[in-house]
């Protein structure tokens, strides 16, 4: 592993800890000074908005969009400058920002495959935060196989529409759509490709307008009782044929490049991890300091250190290959599996640390740090299937890295 920055690396990271080091403060104060904190709807107006002044500083800077071209305001950052952007802002638990999918995925997806009317139109609101953006793959039946998707687009034409799309069908999990003005959407318009046996043929990829008629969202309630996530139903709505992205057909390798702009992110999340590892245990030394002196659990912290360690020099691993130009498999998978892991051991052990104390929910009497650890141990179990599931990855490890063979059980 190639541990060393080259000297453009370490500018980039001396001028991002600089703007972090002025700019952070002074919009955590200024937060501060507006008071209002906030519960239930009012609490999560406040974070949108907050997310959203802060996505907006960022990109005064050009630091909200790294990886976009520099005409488009962006930074052109390579993978290692990825990773330090991620690290740092997992160093200093900066703010999210207001179009995470839009800037991470959607927006690198129209630079490469929409018209440059197409990017004109969607890219600079991406960007300014002024427009929210989801994007729409699973289905309830589709479970885990993507190419699996029934939600049909079928071309028409008339002389009120013109060159449209009729839209009929379910797209489910879909985070944030309830907040959503715009999304980019996997569609079947073909729906013969099941009946050719070429179930991967016939999807296109469609930029969806969500206040269009015929467009309903209805948040889902998870475990933590946040509603997020939403199922999206589609009834006779009609989507403008400008805006599918690529051409008919190309749906599924739109989404195949979607998957590929997934950053180097596990050194982040690794920072994140320890991050909050250390907080438990500080938490748990003031109030529940009998949990500190029991060597299960003192072992339980040392190793889990260790496996946040390995997923952080995983990802170096990683960034390695990609410089040498090989490719970064199976880190990438290996680390995603790691993630999963580590996530619901933490908040597992946050629980066992702090005792009975710490499964008192937000918002209840004697709730330890506004009761963040009793929601984490819930909410983590979604690691298991977010970003993909947990069997999925280990199969395909099994298949591709590993060569098993596959059983079959008469």
């Amino acid at each position: 592993m190639d541990f060393a920055f080259t000297a453009a690396d370490l500018a980039f990271r001396d001028e991002l800890r600089a703007w972090l080091d002025t700019e952070l403060p002074r919009f955590l104060s200024e937060w501060t000074d507006r008071g209002d904190t906030g519960d239930g709807v009012d609490g999560f107006d406040r974070t949108q908005a907050r997310r959203q002044d802060w996505q907006r500083r960022l990109n005064n800077s050009r630091w909200a969009a790294i990886n976009w071209p520099k005409d488009r305001h962006g930074r052109e950052a390579t993978p290692v400058q990825n990773a330090i952007y991620s690290e740092e802002m997992a160093r200093v638990k900066a703010p999210g920002v207001y179009n995470a999918n839009g800037i991470w995925q959607i927006g690198p997806m129209i630079l490469q495959w929409g018209t440059p009317e197409q990017q004109e139109r969607w890219l600079p609101g991406i960007l300014s935060a002024d427009e929210h953006w989801c994007q729409g793959f699973s289905e309830p039946d589709a479970g885990s196989d993507l190419a699996n998707m029934r939600t049909t687009a079928i071309a028409s034409h008339d002389g009120v529409s013109g060159d449209h799309y009729v839209v009929n069908g379910q797209k489910t999990w879909t985070s944030s759509a309830h907040l959503a003005r715009w999304g980019l959407f996997l569609l079947r318009t073909d729906p013969t490709a099941f009946a050719r046996g070429a179930k991967h043929e016939g999807i296109t990829a469609f930029i969806v307008d969500l206040h269009t008629p015929g467009i309903e969202c209805r948040p889902i309630r998870d475990l933590t009782g946040d509603t997020m996530l939403n199922d999206v139903f589609f009834t006779d709505a009609i989507v403008p044929a400008d805006c599918r992205l690529g051409r008919e057909g190309e749906g599924w390798h739109v989404a195949m490049s979607t998957l590929g702009h997934e950053r180097v992110g596990t050194a982040g999340l690794s920072i994140t991890m320890a991050a909050d590892l250390r907080a438990m245990v500080a938490t748990a030394r003031s109030t529940n300091p009998d949990a500190l002196r029991d060597p299960v659990l003192r072992d339980r912290i040392g190793r889990a250190f260790a496996q946040i360690e390995l997923t952080r020099l995983l990802n170096y691993r990683a960034l390695t290959k990609i410089i040498n130009g090989e490719p970064n498999w199976p880190e990438v998978p290996l680390a995603k599996l790691q993630w999963s892991r580590i996530a619901q051991l933490l908040a597992e052990l946050a629980i066992d640390l702090l005792g009975p104390e710490g499964l008192i929910a937000k918002g209840e009497p004697g709730a330890i740090d506004g009761g963040q650890w009793a929601r984490n141990y819930s909410w983590q179990r979604y690691t298991s299937i977010g970003a993909g599931a947990t069997e999925i990855q280990k199969n395909i490890l099994a298949k591709k890295a590993l060569r098993m063979n596959q059983r079959h059980d008469s």
